[in-house]
């Protein structure tokens, strides 16, 4: 009975030194996981990019991924003693797709931040998402000013339709264009751009003729043209989405409209600097204002298109690369200011306010609205050394959203 007692008080020397052995092979074993791990595992921040990678918009998508690569090219994939692991998902253009995608990036991958939205249907349908789940949303691509007030954490890096239109009106005036048609395609984005063009050309003293819109899914363009041309206007004021530049242009000369005498004006996307050789002389003279030209004579400019060739097979930048690459830039940037902390408010708070040199120009984010500021240049399709490229001529600077609540 003694002897069994005895054995209950404890180990013996022997136990107790395999004991040992064994705790010690354990916390061996367990180093040697956790330094088989990719360093800094625990420190990565991912965030989730949404774009239409395929169907009728897959050039958004291509345009915005290729500025993201360049980005992290030129600036690595580290930040705030992080890692940056981008989460790339196709919404093929669907608004219920945006969504879903959108949920199950921020449920299932734990995104920090989301990017992207190629339209506006698209960036609309996120907002119950961010405001849900509190995680901010930089958009690349989408232009209506509505977009804006659905959720605080949206923050823009594109541009408000009306930017680029005011001044062009401005211009008109200024070149004796005194009666325009204008001519957009009938949604969100036109309807924002024929609105800031017509108040802005009123103010100059110009005469807005008739304004024409055309239902976004027609391709067929020459009924409408043919309505300008009977108007006999000094110039045809323009906005359709970038994609459906060739046809119009086509479109344009058959109807005979440059030989009337009739000006074409126009946004950026009707001669968009990826498709502008393809659409050929016909654009040649063509006056559009815009936030950006692949021929941008900048520094910051030539980095940019020189790695763009580089990691897209020689693909010329459009406004939407430069979308993708300054919305990286300020993820970063919003990652330096909060320390690497990714709570949703914070990201948002420091992105307000912040200013840099983007390859298209000085841009800030207006703290009031989270919308972007940027000079909009008004160019002139040149050919330069054998190709088309949007020639600047001169420069509207820091140009706000005409329609966004004055403060």
């Amino acid at each position: 009975m003694e002897d069994a007692v005895s054995a209950r008080k404890g180990p013996s020397l022997e136990e107790e030194s395999m004991l040992t052995r064994r705790i010690v092979l354990t916390a061996s074993l367990m180093a040697s996981v956790l330094s088989a791990l990719p360093a800094g595992a625990e420190d990565v921040v991912k965030i989730g990019v949404v774009l239409p990678m395929t169907g009728p918009f897959a050039s958004t998508g291509r345009q915005v991924q290729a500025g993201i690569k360049a980005y992290l090219a030129l600036h690595g994939d580290s930040v705030a003693g992080k890692k940056i692991e981008t989460i790339l998902r196709d919404d093929g253009g669907v608004a219920d797709q945006t969504r879903r995608i959108a949920q199950e990036l921020v449920v299932n991958d734990g995104v920090k931040m989301l990017l992207g939205f190629g339209l506006t249907p698209l960036a609309m349908a996120v907002a119950p998402v961010l405001n849900q789940a509190n995680v901010p949303a930089i958009i690349t691509s989408a232009t209506t000013s509505a977009i804006m007030k659905q959720s605080e954490f949206f923050v823009r890096v594109s541009m408000a339709g009306p930017q680029s239109a005011v001044p062009v009106a401005i211009w008109a005036n200024e070149n004796k264009l005194k009666r325009v048609v204008t001519l957009v395609s009938d949604y969100g984005p036109g309807i924002d751009i024929e609105q800031g063009f017509t108040n802005q050309f009123k103010k100059e003293g110009g005469t807005i003729v008739e304004a024409v819109r055309v239902p976004l899914q027609n391709p067929d363009f020459a009924p409408f043209l043919q309505r300008v041309r009977d108007a006999k206007p000094d110039a045809v004021f323009v906005f359709v989405p970038s994609g459906v530049g060739a046809l119009f242009m086509k479109q344009f000369v058959e109807r005979g409209l440059a030989e009337a005498g009739i000006k074409l004006i126009a946004t950026g996307d009707v001669t968009d600097d990826d498709l502008l050789n393809g659409i050929g002389p016909a654009a040649k003279g063509v006056i559009t204002g815009h936030f950006y030209s692949a021929l941008h004579d900048s520094s910051e400019n030539k980095a940019f298109v020189e790695s763009i060739g580089k990691a897209s097979n020689g693909m010329r930048p459009n406004f939407m690369a430069v979308g993708g690459f300054d919305g990286m830039h300020l993820a970063f940037e919003a990652l330096k200011k909060t320390g690497g902390d990714t709570d949703g408010a914070k990201l948002v708070d420091a992105m307000k306010g912040m200013s840099w040199k983007s390859p298209r120009g000085p841009i800030a984010i207006d703290p009031a609205t989270r919308d972007i500021v940027q000079d909009i240049y008004i160019r002139e399709v040149r050919d330069v050394h054998g190709e088309l490229y949007n020639v600047e001529l001169a420069t509207y600077p820091k140009i706000h959203d005409p329609n966004a609540p004055a403060k």
